[in-house]
């Protein structure tokens, strides 16, 4: 086991640096006014001061995933699905549910742009906070758990609240599949990529991923800027997680998928009819 482990981290840290390698700088988000970087105080660098700065970020987080000795949870095929939906976005808004060993990985591909992760586990944050400050995370209070996920969705057909024709998430006590108390960056911002790899969902009395997607579903069709939302879900191979996905992301708005990863792309509401 500990030799498959080694084994398992050495290939997960070369593919970090292969995909750094690949990356194009030009690709990634727009570049924050930061002082003592060889930025200059009006937000204009040279191209040689955004790459140092970068570059010293991501060999940060190769000799990270080096020296660690936990790997990302996903698989190197899954990570690289993300990876490329990230480079080829400008500007990108990055939101991840869950916070965990990979979390340095994500918020070190996208450099310039924002990554937001939520986490119902403020022991978990703290522990993962505690040595990688810099990342930024709200702690979330689910109003669900695993065991309510059938009887959730008999209540979502239900509560005219949940409905598409309303599609409301700030405020909507309600529908309990609504995440009703995010902060206001959350409702505010327009998402252009989100991650569902949390909340936990193996077993009865953890919060399930039935809000997190829903949610997600709701931010992609209330967009306004042109262009898709990208969801980017993990463990597609447990039912929840596959059943509300298909209720709420949509077979047809599938487009790419290895392992245990689905790749949707949602695009914005023209009718508030139905989700599907």
């Amino acid at each position: 086991m500990l030799k498959l482990a080694l084994i398992c981290l050495t290939c997960t840290t070369l593919l970090i640096f292969i995909l750094f390698r690949m990356s194009n700088n030009s690709a990634f988000c727009e570049t924050p006014v930061v002082l003592g970087l060889g930025i200059l105080p009006n937000g204009n660098s040279t191209e040689s001061d955004d790459t140092i700065m970068f570059e010293h970020l991501q060999v940060d987080a190769i000799l990270h995933y080096a020296t660690s000795r936990v790997t990302p949870q996903q698989t190197m095929d899954e990570i690289k699905i993300t990876f490329d939906i990230l480079k080829s976005l400008t500007p990108c808004n990055f939101l991840v549910f869950g916070l965990g060993h990979d979390s340095f990985m994500w918020s070190s591909i996208n450099p310039r742009g924002t990554t937001l992760f939520l986490e119902e586990d403020p022991k978990w944050s703290r522990a993962i906070l505690k040595d990688l400050s810099f990342l930024r995370a709200n702690t979330v209070r689910y109003r669900t758990t695993l065991y309510q996920a059938e009887k959730l969705i008999e209540h979502y057909y239900k509560e005219p609240d949940c409905w598409a024709t309303k599609s409301f998430l700030r405020g909507n006590h309600k529908c309990k599949l609504a995440l009703d108390m995010l902060s206001d960056e959350v409702y505010d911002k327009e998402w252009d990529v989100i991650m569902i790899d949390g909340p936990k969902g193996y077993f009865d009395q953890a919060p399930g991923r039935m809000s997190a997607i829903y949610s997600a579903a709701v931010m992609a069709r209330n967009r306004k800027r042109p262009g898709v939302t990208h969801i980017v879900m993990h463990d597609v191979d447990r039912d929840v997680e596959k059943v509300y996905a298909e209720l709420f992301l949509c077979r047809k708005n599938l487009v790419n998928g290895v392992g245990r990863l689905w790749h949707f792309q949602i695009p914005p509401s023209e009718n508030n009819t139905d989700f599907c």
